[in-house]
């Protein structure tokens, strides 16, 4: 392939938010330049994007996170519509069953009150309940330790991320986006401003704006540019099941105290945890630890759920959170010294609910100088830079 010498704008990473930027710019009536999106593994075979449990929630502690997880679940509904690109484009099912967060300490089930009134005043259907009021809906749970619990049953639970993604990619190249499989192996920086991405096979590339999408290694591309972002790789396990016993009604995203969840997949179950030591690793280990589901899942969802005494794992599987060391949430938008380097950086596992919003931010930025529809400032990089992390209490 040959790359014209210089592009509008670059973006390093295609997966789900490479993708999403590269869409949301390409749509935009306003915007008519060239876009190059640089993605080191075309397979995306280890992207986060292709090994996420491709859920949805407003159940967030920061009122911003409620309203952007809100836009996406209305982007997801109305899928067709927004893509804008003829009858071929399929709907998307979000499967509401919703999350179910379980509160075992009294200061636990005050936090999860205290969310739900706000969750609630911004619009979300989320429902703070008694353990009896538990118990009459969702009978199969053991909640002899268990006080309170929040639940949402309207826009939250999963989808098909793939499909999403599948067609944002689709749709950018439609629309003249140019993805390329190659490594960016260094930026040249003037001052304030990145003028040249070097490609490891395409040699050097400038560009007007640089987007940093590049998941577990968006560290590693804002040191190119002599920026710090605290954002490294963590293990996630994920485990599909079949119970020799299934439930008579379908599972909730449950949150179990454990810090294990689990939910309804299909005729399946699918669960999920981070490991008790949960370290850095390379991006590139995706090294399997097999003793976790003995000594933690199964005995965590077996004792919240005693018909999962008797189960199957069906599948397993190991991913990468872009964890942000900071507060684990995201960080978007310019950097506030070098003005045309962008961030969507950090999800810390939200990041493929997040991403219909956050792209059409970031393509509104690029476009406009500011965003238009939410504002998603109070993500920006100047609270990395003043050590002034969003709390954000409901982390998974």
């Amino acid at each position: 392939m040959t790359l014209h010498p210089h592009y509008d704008v670059v973006i390093v990473g295609g997966a789900i938010y490479g993708s999403a930027v590269a869409w949301f710019l390409a749509s935009d009536p306003d915007f008519d330049g060239r876009i190059l999106v640089v993605e080191r593994d075309p397979t995306y075979a280890r992207a986060a994007t292709s090994l996420t449990n491709s859920c949805i929630r407003q159940q967030f502690s920061d009122p911003l996170n409620v309203r952007i997880s809100q836009f996406g679940a209305a982007y997801i509904r109305d899928f067709p519509t927004q893509m804008g690109l003829g009858d071929t484009v399929p709907h998307l099912a979000l499967q509401s069953f919703g999350y179910m967060y379980l509160a075992d300490t009294p200061g636990f089930a005050a936090t999860l009150r205290e969310v739900q009134q706000m969750q609630a005043a911004n619009g979300a259907a989320t429902r703070h309940m008694t353990a009896d009021q538990i118990a009459a809906a969702y009978p199969f749970y053991a909640l002899d330790d268990i006080i309170a619990g929040n639940h949402n049953t309207v826009d939250e639970g999963y989808f098909d991320g793939g499909t999403l993604f599948d067609w944002w990619k689709r749709g950018a190249r439609q629309k003249g986006v140019t993805y390329v499989a190659d490594t960016v192996v260094g930026l040249d920086r003037t001052a304030d401003r990145i003028t040249h991405a070097q490609l490891q096979a395409h040699g050097r590339i400038g560009c007007n704006w640089l987007v940093n999408c590049a998941g577990t290694r968006g560290s590693t591309v804002a040191a190119m540019a002599g920026l710090a972002l605290p954002v490294e790789p963590r293990k996630r396990y994920s485990y599909v099941f079949k119970a020799e016993t299934p439930l008579d009604r379908a599972l909730p995203l449950t949150i179990d105290p454990s810090g294990v969840h689990v939910r309804q997949d299909g005729a399946y179950y699918l669960a999920g945890c981070p490991p008790d030591d949960d370290p850095p690793v390379d991006p590139d280990d995706f090294g399997f630890d097999h003793s976790l589901w003995q000594d933690k899942v199964w005995p965590a969802i077996a004792t919240r759920i005693p018909a999962f005494e008797r189960v199957r794992i069906m599948n397993e599987w190991v991913g990468h959170y872009d964890y942000n060391t900071l507060d684990q949430n995201a960080v978007v938008g310019p950097h506030p010294l070098v003005s045309n380097f962008v961030f969507a950086n950090g999800f810390s596992g939200h990041g493929l609910q997040q991403s219909p919003a956050i792209g059409r931010g970031l393509a509104e930025w690029i476009t406009q100088g500011s965003y238009r529809t939410l504002d998603l400032s109070p993500l920006g990089y100047a609270r990395v830079a003043t050590n002034t992390p969003i709390i954000e209490k409901a982390v998974i």
